[in-house]
């Protein structure tokens, strides 16, 4: 039996949860969120927790109900405080430009790199290499990043690229002149 699936999810005074059958939904100051899960965990709302267990004994149901758990408490999480990722761009003539809802990215290719901020999601540019990713949805903050990271991944030799923050860059050695 999961060790985490067996912790109830408390829910903070300031956030609302409903749950419906295999449907949650979690109202909070940051935000709300909507998600359905597999019919695999039975989802209970008692008093002001959330509880997750495993429809039979089947290896899917004692897999899934960890994770379902863990869902629902990142959800409640992401909407009292949000989720932040934040990355910087390491080049020369490298920079990031928001123009509306889409970010513009100059990374050294002979074509801009833009990127559409999907509904949710803050994106901030500081000092045109900074940018700040914040959101009330982990995957979705996570996702966001990603995809900017994947215009152009820190390169090993020079460090050139976006780098996350918090992310380690192995660092090589250029060829040797003899």
């Amino acid at each position: 039996m999961s060790r985490i699936g067996k912790l109830p999810v408390a829910i903070p005074e300031k956030v609302k949860v409903s749950v419906d059958g295999q449907n949650v939904s979690i109202e909070g100051p940051k935000g709300s969120l909507k998600k359905s899960f597999d019919h695999s965990v039975k989802i209970e709302l008692v008093e002001n927790e959330v509880r997750v267990s495993p429809v039979d004994d089947s290896r899917h149901s004692r897999a899934m109900y960890g994770t379902v758990r863990s869902i629902i408490n990142g959800m409640v999480v992401g909407v009292v405080d949000g989720y932040t990722k934040k990355l910087q761009i390491k080049g020369v003539g490298f920079r990031a430009v928001l123009k509306g809802n889409i970010l513009d990215l100059a990374l050294g290719y002979s074509h801009p790199c833009e990127l559409e901020i999907p509904e949710g999601i803050k994106v901030t540019v500081a000092e045109n290499t900074k940018i700040t990713v914040e959101g009330a949805d982990k995957q979705v903050v996570g996702q966001v990043t990603a995809e900017i990271y994947q215009f152009f991944p820190a390169e090993p030799y020079k460090g050139k690229g976006v780098h996350i923050e918090g992310q380690y860059v192995r660092r090589k050695e250029g060829k040797k002149s003899a």
